[in-house]
């Protein structure tokens, strides 16, 4: 990262060169206008401020460089319910690409450096490169799984198995992109974000974390969680 204010040089270190969508838009400017969006830094924000809000999903995509964000939707009473946390190399979501997710608040857990892309030049970019479309589908795929993982959860699963799900799905994402060492990964998430994804109140969470680490499962501290069985863990999430 160099010194210069808002912007994002460690390229080649950025978990998003999986998705190739960066550099996929930088490698097309006859495709792209003078005054795209794809040319600008990326930007940052500070934890806990809105990346984008509700009703701001018309004009653009966004891309995680760095940090952790969540994607909610919240109720008229003020209830919210997680949809999804972003980690770094994430896109805020496929069928953004195509449509506007209005309703939706995504929002940075920790200070986030993010791009955001006009939605149709990075559609346009994404449908004429076979490789991209492959990538596409492929984390549509995934978000899929995650869509009917998380209906089951609120449905039918416990809050045990929920929070086990929640960290070893949080495991293997940050995995992919070697951020996890000896079982030990960054976890910023409050009791509350927690929450807020398992459908569960923040009391609950804290007795069920509790009982994890009394159990000799994990360990927390320091914004970190270390897997100390992971094969019990496992058993636990899919009971």
């Amino acid at each position: 990262m160099s010194n210069e204010p808002g912007t994002f040089t460690a390229c080649g270190a950025c978990a998003a060169k999986r998705l190739n969508l960066c550099a996929g838009m930088r490698h097309k400017p006859s495709a792209l206008p003078a005054t795209s969006s794809a040319r600008t830094l990326v930007q940052s924000i500070t934890a806990r401020r809105v990346i984008c809000g509700p009703r701001e999903w018309s004009e653009f995509v966004h891309v995680i460089c760095s940090g952790w964000a969540m994607v909610s939707t919240a109720m008229a009473d003020g209830r919210r319910q997680t949809l999804a946390f972003l980690l770094p190399g994430e896109i805020d979501s496929t069928a953004s690409l195509f449509q506007p997710r209005f309703g939706r608040t995504i929002e940075a857990i920790t200070e986030v450096f993010y791009r955001r892309f006009r939605r149709e030049e990075m559609r346009d970019t994404v449908l004429s490169s076979p490789d991209l479309l492959r990538t596409l589908g492929e984390l549509w795929s995934a978000e899929r799984a995650q869509a009917d993982d998380l209906a089951i959860d609120l449905g039918r699963r416990t809050a045990d198995e929920r929070i086990a799900r929640l960290i070893l799905d949080l495991g293997k994402r940050l995995a992919l992109h070697g951020m996890v060492q000896e079982q030990t990964m960054d976890f910023p998430l409050r009791q509350r974000q927690i929450a807020d994804a398992t459908g569960l109140t923040a009391v609950h969470v804290s007795r069920v974390l509790n009982e994890f680490q009394r159990n000799a499962l994990i360990r927390i501290g320091g914004r970190k969680l270390t897997i100390l069985d992971y094969d019990q863990l496992r058993r636990l999430a899919e009971a």
